[in-house]
């Protein structure tokens, strides 16, 4: 019995909106079209069925009472007072018609309580042939009734047999439903516009970027509630980002200090050779020890500002003229991005850096268009494994023929390019080159 509802559920969830504001608007306008719907159709059933009942009840007594005067005082005198009191009392409007059969049944109107009550009464109290006209003129109804020896052809306005006013009540309940409506946007719109400044701010906050300036809790007390716990976590995150700069900051001021009291040692040494060999030491110590920090500091303090990708791409093709390799670039869109310039720059240097390392030609295509940035770097090296792919990521990861890092490398590059990608609201992947070596795929939100 669940499976059934729960297929009837999800093929509903498929065509449902997927917007927090749309759906509300259903929540809210359903229930009020089917009230609205209930009670028309039992206004419909009830009230209208039973008034047009009524009122052709009466116009079909008067004309009941018409055909007894006629056949009581046949006489043409009495006829025409028949003719002036069917007028002026009852507002009907009578004819005595030669005894000619009576006019094919016409079409029946689709919809009409009036000729179906009107039928049923004048059957019920006269049963008599007859025959009627609810749709030639909207106006006048037309009634012919089968007499002896001649025909009564009776016009009457359609009020007296049919509750007219009905549009009224229709009118008002359309009516009152649209400014019910447009009342139930407006406060929607009023109570979803602060939830999705909430969401441009977390977006905002988790791409690296500032939140908007006019942001603060607003909304219903849920929202308040939401918004207060996005900003204290805001500020909790910033706090220990401040503290662990601070902190790797002075590590790495103690550091180099005692890494430049090393090289001054080494400076009032003697023997050559001892020299070059701990000199090479410091230095790999001071390459891994940069390498470090900038992995473990990132850049999440910077603050957003332009990056020239063209600027960019000209400096990578004259290191790859002193790498003595072949780079060539091509840049689709816009060539102005508004990122973490500096973080954003060490993503791609580590990402073409690693390229340049292990390959002779190197291809960096960038498009920019429908809000994202999408970078290739193909090379024609020796590629990485596909189920190593995801583990040259992780810090400190080496393979035997290392695609991240070289022999003084730390295993940090790729890693620190993921970990800015994603701090931008993006992500680096990897996967097979058209070159025959690798491809990195760099995707962030422009």
């Amino acid at each position: 019995m669940r499976r059934p509802w729960r297929r009837f559920w999800r093929v509903v969830s498929r065509y449902m909106p997927k917007r927090l504001y749309a759906r509300s608007l259903i929540i809210v306008i359903a229930p009020m079209l089917l009230l609205q719907s209930v009670i028309a159709f039992v206004f419909m059933e009830r009230h209208w069925q039973t008034v047009t009942q009524r009122l052709s009840q009466a116009v079909t007594r008067d004309i009941a009472a018409i055909i007894d005067m006629i056949e009581t005082y046949p006489d043409d005198n009495d006829y025409a007072q028949v003719v002036r009191i069917a007028q002026e009392r009852l507002a009907l409007k009578i004819d005595l018609l030669p005894p000619d059969p009576l006019p094919a049944p016409g079409p029946k109107p689709f919809f009409s309580i009036l000729d179906q009550t009107l039928s049923e009464e004048i059957t019920k109290q006269i049963n008599r042939p007859f025959w009627l006209d609810t749709v030639g003129n909207s106006n006048i109804v037309e009634i012919r009734v089968q007499m002896d020896g001649r025909v009564l052809r009776v016009f009457a306005r359609r009020s007296q047999a049919y509750a007219s006013n009905t549009h009224i009540f229709l009118l008002w309940m359309v009516g009152t439903s649209l400014v019910l409506i447009a009342i139930s946007v407006a406060f929607l719109r009023n109570q979803i516009r602060p939830i999705l400044q909430l969401a441009e701010a977390a977006d905002s906050f988790g791409k690296g970027r500032p939140t908007p300036s006019d942001f603060r809790p607003r909304g219903a007390e849920e929202v308040r509630r939401a918004g207060s716990a996005f900003l204290v976590m805001r500020e909790r995150i910033e706090r220990q980002i401040e503290q662990r700069t601070a902190m790797l900051t002075g590590v790495s001021h103690d550091l180099r200090t005692i890494l430049t009291r090393f090289k001054l040692q080494l400076a009032l040494a003697h023997s050559k050779d001892d020299i070059e060999a701990l000199d090479q030491d410091i230095e790999d110590m001071r390459s891994m020890l940069e390498g470090y920090l900038a992995f473990a500091r990132g850049d999440a303090a910077e603050d957003p500002g332009a990056f020239n990708l063209a600027s960019f791409f000209d400096r990578a093709a004259e290191e790859a003229a002193l790498r003595d390799s072949k780079l060539k670039t091509s840049i689709a869109g816009e060539a102005i991005l508004h990122v973490r310039p500096n973080a954003f720059g060490r993503l791609l240097s580590n990402v073409i850096g690693n390229a340049f390392r292990y390959a002779r030609h190197v291809e960096v295509a960038a498009r920019n268009a429908d809000g994202t940035l999408t970078i290739t770097v193909d090379d024609d090296g020796p590629g990485i494994p596909p189920d190593m792919r995801e583990d040259v990521f992780k810090p400190f990861f080496r393979l035997d023929e290392a695609r991240n890092q070289d022999e003084s490398g730390t295993g940090l590059g790729l890693s620190i390019a993921r970990d800015i990608a994603r701090g931008h609201g993006g992500d680096v992947m990897l996967e097979e080159s058209p070159l025959g070596g690798l491809r990195a795929i760099i995707r962030v939100p422009s």
